[in-house]
């Protein structure tokens, strides 16, 4: 049980308004009691952002301060760090910043919640997890796809061994245009300025979407992989240089995945899953719905299966991590560091590929040290 687990109010903060995914999580431990915000502090961008449209790391902060009213803002998040006390960091840096973020929040004691991916490489995962574990804190990586109920329903159904043992996993991200394009009208210019177009900051479509497929694979396969090839491009976004498509497939001990991630595409044109092919039929998540296919050619699904619900106390990020922290019960698998160094292995295999132009094990000169 948690050193904080007898507190009526939990210490809540924010490092980082980078991600956009920023304002859900401030929301979801907005509409909880037991919550008491104190302060919060962007890292420090590498380009000076130009734009203030909705969703930028601009409009994150000025969202938190006026509509949360989270009561102080700090220009640095060291000295926020230094001068405040928090039980809970919601953490939403540039994908870079992940490990150095956590390493600080870790030093002061601090339990902290960061936004997926868990960093944009496995060498940089492993100094999050270590740090958690030296100082004796807590560290969950929340994924949206973690709060999809079909996604929760499909998994059960092929751990039973619905569709026999898994064969091959199919996933892609649903229709995007970019981070900041779902009703934004930034120039490109204004873009330039964002980290989700800088390579070094960690930005671009691989990381930002393949890394959900990286998750969903490795859990519905049910073991590591162990080698993945990868190909990224930027077919459509000059204006920085990170990629805007990728693809990654991953070699599992007995099976395969292939995982897509796209800003260039206005419809899918398929289901975008996750798809699963096992040796006695096909599991297809669709809508809020869960289509097992075990006649060969059939357009209709054998069963079908409408999504479970979530238990209400436990059905978003912030409540799963101050049950974990209040009740001691185990986070969510997708949740948990261990189960994320083995998804991020998967992305950072795919990401050396794509550079190597080779397959990459997996297994990089980081993988399997000991926390």
């Amino acid at each position: 049980m948690s050193k904080n687990s007898k507190k009526k109010k939990w210490k809540l903060g924010v490092i980082g308004f980078a991600h956009m995914h920023v304002n859900g999580l401030i929301d979801d431990f907005n509409g909880l009691a037991e919550v008491e915000w104190i302060a919060c502090a962007d890292t420090k961008p590498s380009v000076k952002p130009v734009s203030d449209q909705r969703e930028t790391r601009t409009a994150n902060i000025k969202r938190a301060l006026e509509v949360t009213k989270i009561p102080k803002y700090y220009e640095c998040y060291n000295e926020m760090l230094n001068s405040e006390k928090f039980d809970i960091i919601i953490a939403c840096p540039e994908n870079a910043k992940h490990g150095e973020t956590a390493e600080k929040i870790a030093e002061k004691g601090v339990h902290m919640l960061f936004e997926k991916p868990m960093s944009s490489s496995y060498g940089d995962a492993l100094r999050m997890t270590r740090a958690a574990a030296h100082h004796n804190v807590k560290l969950a990586i929340n994924w949206p796809s973690t709060w999809w109920a079909a996604v929760r329903t499909a998994q059960a159904l092929a751990e039973s061994g619905i569709i026999g043992r898994p064969l091959k996993f199919f996933y892609r991200n649903s229709s995007s245009l970019g981070p900041l394009e779902y009703g934004q009208t930034l120039t490109p210019y204004e873009k330039s300025a964002e980290w989700w177009h800088r390579e070094e900051d960690g930005g671009g479509a691989m990381l930002d979407y393949c890394c959900y497929g990286s998750c969903l694979s490795r859990w519905f396969m049910g073991k590591p992989a162990v080698a993945a090839m990868g190909i990224r491009a930027n077919l459509n976004s000059t204006y920085g240089d990170a990629d805007d498509n990728g693809i990654i497939t991953a070699r599992f001990p007995d099976g395969i995945a292939t995982i897509e991630g796209s800003w260039t595409t206005v419809h899918t044109g398929i289901n975008n899953g996750p798809v699963v092919f096992g040796e006695k039929g096909t599991l297809v998540c669709e809508g809020g719905k869960v289509l097992v296919f075990k006649d060969r050619n059939s357009a209709e699904p054998t069963e079908t299966y409408n999504a479970e619900p979530i238990d209400e106390h436990r059905n978003n990020p912030a409540k799963e991590f101050l049950n974990h922290l209040s009740a001691g019960e185990p986070l969510h698998i997708t949740m948990q560091p261990e189960f994320n160094l083995e998804a991020m292995a998967i992305l950072d295999a795919g990401i050396r590929s794509a550079k190597s132009g080779r397959l990459e094990l997996t297994q990089s000169p980081h993988f399997g040290q000991k926390i």
